[in-house]
């Protein structure tokens, strides 16, 4: 039954975590616009533009 005593503080402060992180992400803005990343995928990428002739995926030797 002492186990109680432990186990009540510790839900406590898991409950107490898990809404300090709920609430961070809504003050970063993290659900303003949850349907915007779902319907990316189905969009190609923008082409990158560069000079003529050359590839613009392609890394410059290092």
């Amino acid at each position: 039954m002492s186990i109680i005593y432990v186990l009540i503080p510790i839900a406590i402060l898991f409950v107490c975590i898990g809404l300090g992180i709920f609430f961070w992400a809504v003050r970063s803005r993290q659900f303003d616009d949850l349907n915007k990343e779902g319907m990316s995928i189905l969009f190609e990428d923008e082409k990158k533009t560069g000079k003529p002739g050359t590839d613009p995926d392609q890394q410059p030797p290092q």
